[in-house]
């Protein structure tokens, strides 16, 4: 699919927006070859013009605004990006009769805008915004809607200046699933690399401790993923824990999260080590209880290891637990889903967090070309997650899109009241400071006093981590940089 854009400079949005209802790759041109399918989209002055050409049918719509059309929260760019995209949605819905659950919105954070929006202009003609400028549908704007309520309190918590989290990075896993693309190891070829990588991360951790208490941070959170942080060996584990204990105060944390995702990568010992290492919080995944899709996608546990990890964790004391799910998994039925999610209820994790499966390019789902559920799938099980956790308690706290989703859906986390996750908003929504250390690890500045963000990249690989060590520890003085300015 071609797209040309003329006399405007909206091609990020252009393309997402192409790409909601054509997936396959799309070529910015300037021009194309007679009977190519293509979408033109033009601007002059205040007159916009959309052409669509799809099978040898074209279609065209032209819109003219003036000065004084444009409401006064608005800025010209994005008050004619907009209309572009609304203009291009109409053609596009007619023409392959798919009509995107979240309109013309293609950003990650769909419950920030919205939290902006009603600020702006008050709840009631923020939900008609969404409805009628951004065509999203009442049901996902009724849960931007009440994410964005969820969150406002959790991120007037972490805005002190001083405000900080802490992430560590330990990407290994037991096997590679087949839709990851995350920067990850699987333990039959790392094993040998994870007592190294530790002792280079116990270092890094340890000149982060250093910086942090230098600037007078204070630490509100913590959270270990990857990868699957329970891949350690119980010594490389406890080595890790013991580092963030003595380099970092805790005394003032109000959340500490480890994924102990795999099943089968924890024994009672390891929940032990983050029990005593003042863990309050973890995560054990199963993605669904259908023994048939986990083989599919190549995770070599069992549902039973997932019950058996459920009862270890609470006699171990753990009272705050999360379960990932993910709608839209391949060979997955509506009714094996339905039968996950009554499976994960009757566990009552005080967390639940769906996420509909992503196509990502170097997953290995995408480079075999192996059969996948459609989009509709994914929304059936979407809209039945929505009815079923709202009948029993469960509030939607936390919400983020991704590129390439079935049905242009959501990942949303789910909580019972009083026991949201802290850092997973605090990171999404980019309200302080996230110091992070391992490979694959993005340490996030934010300026108190204003939406500055800057980023601090670690190498992605172990091995390179490893090997150029100075330089990520050199990087670090960019921390202390930012928050002397």
């Amino acid at each position: 699919m071609y797209l040309i854009n003329l006399n405007h400079k909206f091609n990020y949005e252009t393309e997402n927006l192409l790409r909601l209802f054509f997936p396959e790759k799309i070529v910015q041109s300037e021009e194309v070859s007679e009977g190519e399918d293509y979408i033109l989209t033009e601007l002059a002055g205040g007159k916009i013009r959309v052409k669509l050409c799809l099978d040898g049918k074209i279609k065209e719509k032209t819109k003219e605004y003036a000065p004084g059309d444009i409401p006064s929260f608005d800025t010209e760019e994005s008050f004619f990006e907009r209309k572009i995209a609304l203009l291009m949605f109409d053609l596009l819905c007619k023409a392959t009769s798919y009509t995107p659950p979240w309109g013309i919105l293609t950003g990650v954070r769909p419950a920030k805008l919205m939290g902006k929006l009603v600020q702006q202009m008050g709840e009631e003609k923020a939900k008609e915004y969404f409805r009628g400028e951004l065509k999203v549908t009442k049901e996902k704007t009724d849960l931007a809607l009440c994410v964005s309520k969820k969150e406002a309190p959790i991120i007037d918590g972490a805005s002190g200046e001083k405000s900080f989290s802490l992430y560590v990075s330990v990407p290994f896993c037991p096997t590679r699933c087949s839709y990851c693309s995350f920067i990850s190891h699987s333990n039959d070829k790392a094993k040998k690399l994870m007592p190294q990588y530790v002792e280079y991360m116990i270092k890094e951790i340890e000149e982060t401790g250093r910086i942090a208490r230098e600037l007078g941070l204070k630490l509100e959170s913590v959270y270990y993923g990857g990868g699957t942080p329970t891949a350690l060996t119980e010594e490389l584990l406890k080595k890790v824990t013991d580092a963030v204990s003595e380099s970092f105060d805790l005394t003032g944390v109000k959340e500490y999260t480890i994924e102990a995702g795999r099943p089968d990568s924890v024994t009672k010992e390891k929940f032990r080590i983050m029990k005593n290492c003042g863990c309050n919080r973890i995560s054990i995944n199963p993605q669904t209880f259908n023994d048939d899709v986990l083989k599919e996608i190549g995770r070599n546990h069992t549902s039973e290891q997932t019950l058996e990890a459920m009862k270890q964790a609470r006699e171990e004391g753990f009272s705050f637990i999360n379960m990932d799910l993910i709608a839209g998994l391949p060979t997955d039925t509506l009714e094996s889903y339905k039968n996950t999610l009554q499976t994960v209820l009757s566990l009552e994790p005080e967390n639940i967090t769906v996420h509909t499966l992503a196509l990502k390019r170097s997953a290995t789902l995408v480079t075999d070309k192996r059969e996948t559920n459609s989009g509709g799938v994914a929304s059936d099980m979407v809209s039945y997650t929505y009815e079923t956790l709202t009948a029993n308690g469960y509030i939607p706290y936390y919400m983020y899109r991704q590129s390439k989703s079935l049905g242009n859906l959501e990942n949303v986390g789910w909580a019972k009241e009083g026991y949201e996750g802290l850092y997973n908003v605090y990171m999404m929504e980019e309200c302080h400071t996230i110091l992070s250390v391992g490979a694959g690890a993005v340490t996030k500045l934010k300026n108190p006093r204003g939406n500055e963000i800057e980023r601090i990249f670690n190498y992605k690989y172990p091995y390179e981590y490893i090997n150029d060590f100075d330089e990520i520890i050199n990087r670090k003085k960019q921390i202390a940089q930012f928050y002397m300015r």
